[in-house]
């Protein structure tokens, strides 16, 4: 007779896969609550004490580490010295183990768990009985993920067996849940911001139809951690599935969004902003958005901090778009929205958030760094005209949206609102001409950011030939007096923050 381990924390669909094991002929071991939640489903069964013969001990820390359990699991059935070692101990094989883990990344995330608790759901015995069973998959089946439970039973021959093929795959899954649960305890352990060792972890979410090319395959992962402006906790409420270029367009979207506290609108398009507004007023900060570059929003990403009202659905229904992102929607809103059968809606919870590392993939490595997630360290102003309140107000406005601008970035704002953005140039001056030629006419008395100082004097001239009122940069360079000179040549303010924000 088969038998198998069963010592389960999620207990969903165990009954009837039970059920389904001990039609294919196997005896059933259990422990603890899984013992007693089969025992009363009327599932014979054996308790783990009688195949170990020794009590669970220490508030059931210590139950399955035992040499009846591992050495059932770890012997090889092909080995004649294994048979006769088992045979002189009285070990009997056990020829599945059905496990899933204490859940300490659920315990670890609730609020008000205290350390203690925490500790205690570090589960031992399961990652232990997994890995023997896995080790020694050429005769031992190893169960990690409930949805496969009801596969499992449909692949087994009428003896109960499952192929080689199918074990080494479910051995190999099973490894890549410890992996994943080890690296969860050793970061909730480790202090060091940058330790000796890293080790990330993703599930997957999700399959794409293809990548950033359409030869490109690829897949969304995500950490599972419950955050604001996360994409990977979105609902959807209408459309296709979201592409990987639009995973990515919508996630630049939200990290802009999660900069301004007013209600705001943002539209991005290949990653760079190509148009945000602002304002007390909901309506006007879309038209805002929307006004900034009329035509480059075709096609792209709006996300807008604020319940998305029917008003501004209405004036969305009329373009093309490919997501649209809120935390809520007005019932009338959804309903006009969803007549555009292909454009995905997405609701994304917003507000507070602790910062996270900016991770990036090298030829044979990763880099990481933490968050850009401060907007500037201090401010001064070493120009004769001094910015007044409401400049400030607006200066800060520009170095928001200049801050999520591919580098060398220039952004050029007045109220509120974008009016020429020069992204990703080779160097500043470039990006300078086309924010101020995209802005026309209205860079009269208009704001100006550089995402970093101006190396000489040239960006400084072009603001002023262009009519700008107020520049807002970090400053540091060698030559920043010649720009200084400049800006008080032509009555210009501004203000140095020595806080750079290069986006590569």
């Amino acid at each position: 007779m088969k038998r198998a381990l069963i010592s389960v924390t999620d207990k969903s669909g165990l009954i009837p896969f039970v059920k389904g094991l001990k039609s294919k002929g196997y005896e059933i071991i259990s422990t603890g609550g899984t013992y007693q939640m089969l025992h009363n489903e009327g599932i014979s069964c054996l308790k783990i004490d009688e195949v170990t013969n020794f009590p669970e001990i220490f508030e059931g820390r210590v139950k399955t580490l035992h040499p009846m359990v591992h050495g059932g699991l770890l012997g090889k059935r092909d080995s004649e010295l294994h048979i006769k070692e088992a045979n002189e101990q009285g070990i009997e094989w056990i020829d599945m183990v059905v496990v899933n883990l204490y859940p300490f990344r659920e315990t670890m995330n609730k609020k008000d768990t205290t350390d203690s608790e925490i500790i205690e759901n570090i589960d031992i015995g399961g990652p232990s009985m997994i890995r023997s069973a896995a080790k020694n998959h050429l005769f031992v089946s190893v169960v990690t993920d409930i949805n496969d439970y009801d596969m499992i039973i449909d692949s087994m021959d009428e003896q109960g067996n499952l192929s080689n093929n199918l074990r080494r795959e479910l051995a190999a899954k099973a490894f890549r849940l410890t992996a994943q649960y080890d690296s969860w305890i050793a970061s909730y352990l480790t202090k060091e911001v940058y330790p000796e060792r890293l080790t990330l972890t993703y599930t997957k979410k999700e399959v794409l139809r293809y990548g950033e090319n359409p030869h490109q395959s690829a897949a969304l992962y995500e950490t599972g951690e419950k955050l604001p402006y996360s994409l990977t906790q979105a609902i959807k409420l209408h459309g296709k599935e979201l592409s990987y270029n639009n995973i990515q367009d919508a996630n630049a979207s939200l990290m802009i969004l999660k900069e301004f506290l007013d209600p705001c609108v943002v539209a991005v398009k290949h990653m760079n902003p190509c148009g945000i507004g602002s304002d007390i007023d909901f309506y006007k900060a879309w038209k805002k958005a929307y006004e900034a570059d009329p035509v480059s929003i075709f096609g792209g990403i709006i996300a807008v901090n604020q319940k998305l009202t029917k008003e501004i659905a209405k004036e969305l229904s009329r373009l093309f778009l490919e997501v649209i992102i809120a935390p809520d929607y007005e019932m009338e809103a959804l309903s006009i929205l969803k007549e555009k059968k292909n454009v995905r809606i997405l609701q994304v919870a917003m507000g507070a958030r602790k910062p996270q590392f900016d991770i990036k993939g090298v030829e044979g490595g990763i880099l990481i760094q933490s968050e850009d997630n401060i907007l500037y360290e201090s401010m001064e102003c070493p120009t004769v005209i001094k910015p007044s309140d409401e400049d400030i107000k607006e200066l800060l406005f520009a170095y928001r949206a200049v801050k999520h601008v591919k580098s060398n970035a220039i952004v050029i704002t007045k109220n509120q609102m974008t009016i020429g953005i020069g992204a990703g140039q080779m160097n500043r001056v470039g990006a300078a001409k086309i924010a101020i030629d995209q802005a026309g006419a209205k860079t009269e008395q208009a704001y100006m950011a550089s995402d970093a100082f101006f190396p000489m004097s040239d960006t400084a001239l072009l603001a002023a030939n262009a009519n700008i009122k107020a520049i807002i940069q970090p400053g540091g360079s060698i030559k920043d007096k010649e720009s200084i000179d400049m800006c008080n040549q032509y009555g210009i303010a501004m203000v140095f923050v020595k806080t750079r924000h290069f986006k590569h």
